[in-house]
């Protein structure tokens, strides 16, 4: 599928991402809206918006509060809890739109840049619920290389690691900034080969949105990987693994016939993705799948034509 995908499936899988960054918060009121074009000012009150006395959707007037508190203060307490409102405020649609009219987007944004971890993971988790807004994106991209560079040489595993992927998979849900990962394939199929479970699983979403791109299909095909990503084909890999990379293969398979690539020589260097999947190897782990426990895992396989 190489333009944009039905509008319907996007916004579900934007609002999926939103879901994971908003944690215990309680709706009380309806959004008051208005305060477009507002300038920023200080306010005595704006330190109770972050210290839970708040427990309701801010209007525009306390979200611009907030946001000059967010930027005006050095200290690292009051920074994280003005990013977590700020992160909660921005998982619904209206305050998306109020937060980047008020110029709230680069001042989260330059949070990610804090040495403090927890300040990082925050600020991600907040930009990550804005970027469930197609426009938000555009001004959330500038900062995709850096979350990427912070993703890979950040601790593995670590919440900051596993917010930044969460926003990378929210930009990638449609094909417009995809490209910009092109450079980091390598670098995720690490990862996806050393992390835990949750770590795989939120790697493998993002690998997915890929796959289904026919313009990322070379650049999946030739990246390096360990040939221990074919272990990911065992019989007793977790099922939420499994079928995520059963489904990987799939969307590749598809993507590479629609290309007519099939057909020609290929051009892939030995030790990257395509000569795993397309080797002896994985062929036998496919047969072998077939006789599955699971049934969903067993259809799966199926899907997968001969190669």
């Amino acid at each position: 599928m190489g333009g944009a995908r039905d509008a319907g499936w996007v916004a579900a899988g934007l609002l999926l991402g939103a879901g994971a960054c908003y944690c215990i918060y309680r709706l009380t009121r309806g959004q008051r809206r208005g305060g477009r074009g507002l300038r920023l000012r200080p306010s005595r009150s704006a330190e109770d918006l972050t210290n839970g006395s708040c427990d309701d959707i801010l209007n525009a007037e306390q979200l611009q509060k907030l946001l000059y508190l967010l930027e005006s203060t050095e200290d690292p307490v009051i920074i994280e809890r003005a990013l977590v409102t700020l992160g909660n405020n921005a998982a619904f649609s209206a305050n998306q739109v109020i937060i980047r009219e008020l110029g709230g987007i680069p001042i989260v944004g330059s949070k990610i840049n804090d040495p403090n971890h927890s300040i990082k993971e925050k600020a991600l988790n907040a930009l990550n619920n804005l970027s469930v807004n197609v426009e938000n994106q555009i001004k959330i991209k500038i900062y995709i290389n850096q979350v990427c560079e912070d993703v890979f040489s950040g601790p593995l595993n670590s919440p900051m690691q596993l917010a930044g992927l969460r926003l990378l998979t929210n930009m990638t849900v449609t094909n417009d900034h995809q490209h910009m990962l092109n450079s980091y394939i390598t670098d995720l199929f690490q990862v996806l080969l050393t992390g835990n479970g949750s770590t795989k699983v939120q790697v493998l979403k993002l690998l997915l949105n890929l796959s289904e791109n026919p313009a990322m299909t070379e650049g999946l095909l030739g990246a390096q990987v360990n040939s221990s990503f074919l272990s990911l084909y065992d019989g007793h890999v977790a099922k939420e693994i499994l079928l995520r990379v059963l489904t990987l293969f799939q969307n590749i398979n598809n993507c590479f016939k629609k290309e007519g690539h099939l057909a020609v020589q290929p051009t892939f260097t030995k030790g990257s993705l395509f000569f795993l999947l397309y080797g002896e190897e994985c062929a036998q782990k496919m047969r072998a799948l077939v006789n599955h426990h699971d049934a969903d895992v067993k259809e799966k396989v199926t899907m997968i034509p001969k190669f």
